[in-house]
């Protein structure tokens, strides 16, 4: 675990660094094209179902959380996961973040800080974590950025299906199943398919 937690460090001062200018970017577009702050803060389950404030670029409208009631009938998602392909609330410029999953970047930061890994299982919101049963088991290891089931089909898989994933993670996670999970994040992020 030492060695993943300095890969950890490493790999996200190295992207941090690279990835400057892209931040520099893409927080002018948002700035210029939507009021509202650059960065969305929201607070999700970690390592041992501690919570802690994920970053992410915001892609919605201010005060999109206030108005998922109202679209909870355009849920394209089973089980506890909220998704909806055409989002009234997702910004022009939002759009094309998450298809790229650019707005995943902030969290470089969370891993930097121990609240993320690079790799592993996807962090939910308190209200969708459905953490009951086996679901609980995923708990057990530190939220990822990436994780087997973003490269496996994102949005597209049922919710049985991404915990089977994220279990199958858990009980055989590995610093060469991480490596294969972000060679594989590449393409999935190149493709987009799942992204929305």
């Amino acid at each position: 675990m030492h060695v993943k937690r300095l890969i950890d460090v490493t790999g996200s001062i190295v992207l941090l660094l690279l990835a400057a200018p892209l931040f520099c970017v893409i927080a002018l577009v948002i700035a210029a094209n939507s009021p509202g702050g650059v960065i969305y803060r929201q607070v999700r389950v970690g390592l041992n179902g501690r919570p802690f404030e994920m970053l992410k670029f915001r892609t919605m409208r201010v005060g999109a959380h206030t108005e998922r009631a109202s679209l909870a009938a355009l849920n394209e998602t089973d089980g506890h996961l909220f998704k909806v392909r055409d989002d009234p609330r997702i910004t022009p410029e939002g759009k094309w973040m998450r298809r790229l999953s650019l707005d995943e970047l902030p969290q470089l930061v969370n891993v930097l800080r121990g609240e993320m890994s690079l790799v592993g299982p996807r962090p939910l919101l308190l209200s969708d974590s459905g953490y009951t049963g086996d679901a609980r088991t995923r708990l057990s290891v530190t939220p990822g950025l990436t994780g087997l089931w973003q490269v496996s089909g994102r949005s597209m898989l049922a919710w049985e299906e991404m915990v089977r994933l994220d279990l199958h993670y858990v009980k055989h996670q590995s610093l060469t199943l991480d490596l294969a999970i972000l060679v594989r994040t590449v393409s999935a992020v190149l493709s987009s398919k799942g992204a929305y």
